[in-house]
């Protein structure tokens, strides 16, 4: 699984991890976006930021309520509400300027029982795209029916376009990636990144029918085309140990072509979520105490991967993961990465000590960003 990192000195993956780790700072980091109640259940995120052409920075996410959203389609909790907000700087403010419910992100005649992650992503020409998962009223394959919870539906991808953040029409909604098949049957969280060739990479989380874990698969978008052709449904296995029961990529951050990594080929960094188990385990109250996550609090890994090798991805934090919050259950999730050209921004999903979790942030001057991986 390793193989094709192998030629990568250990010195330099240390600098990788220094990298990583001052950036997803979990004491330096910010509220960006607080959820609508500090307590167990409520959070904001599972989006991204992208730079504009005014220099400004429009990030998107979801509020996810606690509770059950099958008390009925478009009027429950969980994820109620897709949300764009703006700042002047990566240091700045962050301003609501657009909201979608469930009703305005519904498509494909199917009703919207829950709003899951989006990304937003710039085109060429300069107007937006912004992709949105939802859990919709479906039902499950016949022979697999016995394993639908009453009310719950099938999760799939959506993409709605605009000019701008303003113009983005819930009336261009179209379905990009369908439900899958049942070992992969739930699709969502979708993840955009642009590759040198000037393809789109969508890369997405997926579960089972059974929800006994989850996995990343991605699939690409050539330049000029509207369709999608798969690369592969397992981007990143999952891990013989703290990762075992999920692997989650959430972000693909591109190395600064700075300091050792200049002469190097181009190399990116892909940020996860993942837990020893989908449920909290019980700990023996003689072991090591310390965070495995589960579902709803996973923890992050890193994992990297040549961009002349992709799909060729390995984590690089085999035996425990690295960002883990000091507070409450250690959540940190849902890692998003933006170069802005001065610096790096990061934003992600913190655990609190009340078990909220708070979209935060932090931003890495490309001065430190150059000594750490000088």
């Amino acid at each position: 699984m390793l193989d094709y990192l192998m030629n990568l000195p250990p010195h330099l993956t240390d600098r990788l991890l220094r990298f990583a780790s001052a950036l997803i700072d979990q004491h330096q980091a910010r509220v960006v976006v607080a959820p609508h109640q500090r307590s167990a259940g409520f959070w904001f995120g599972g989006g991204n930021v992208v730079k504009m052409e005014d220099g400004s920075l429009l990030l998107c996410g979801r509020y996810r309520q606690q509770g059950d959203s099958r008390v009925g389609t478009g009027a429950g909790a969980r994820g109620m509400e897709l949300a764009l907000f703006q700042a002047s700087s990566p240091v700045g403010e962050f301003e609501k300027v657009r909201s979608f419910t469930k009703n305005d992100v519904a498509c494909g005649g199917r009703s919207v029982v829950s709003i899951e992650g989006s990304a937003l992503h710039r085109q060429r020409d300069g107007s937006l795209e912004l992709f949105v998962s939802s859990e919709k009223e479906a039902a499950y394959p016949e022979r697999l029916a016995s394993f639908q919870k009453p009310g719950t539906g099938v999760w799939s991808i959506d993409r709605m376009t605009g000019k701008d953040a303003a113009s983005l029409d819930p009336a261009t909604l179209g379905e990009v990636v369908p439900f899958g098949a049942p070992q992969r049957l739930h699709v969502k969280d979708p993840v955009v990144t642009d590759f040198a060739d000037g393809s789109l990479g969508l890369i997405y989380c997926t579960h089972p029918f059974s929800w006994s874990s989850s996995g990343t698969s991605v699939c690409r978008r050539s330049p000029g085309k509207n369709s999608y052709e798969m690369v592969t449904d397992d981007l990143l296995p999952r891990g013989p140990v703290w990762d075992i029961a999920a692997a989650r990529i959430t972000n693909r951050l591109p190395v600064p072509r700075i300091g050792v990594f200049a002469e190097l080929p181009p190399l990116s960094l892909y940020f996860y979520d993942s837990c020893e188990s989908l449920r909290q385990l019980d700990e023996n109250p003689t072991a090591v105490k310390r965070p495995r996550g589960y579902s709803c609090e996973e923890l992050g890994g890193l994992a990297a991967g040549w961009d002349d090798a992709f799909p060729a991805v390995a984590s690089i934090t085999i035996e425990a993961p690295l960002f883990v919050s000091p507070f409450g259950t250690g959540c940190s999730r849902y890692v998003s990465t933006l170069d802005t050209g001065d610096g790096v921004l990061a934003t992600w999903q913190q655990g609190q000590e009340d078990r909220s979790q708070p979209l935060v942030g932090h931003f890495l001057p490309m001065e430190q960003v150059a000594a750490l991986l000088g």
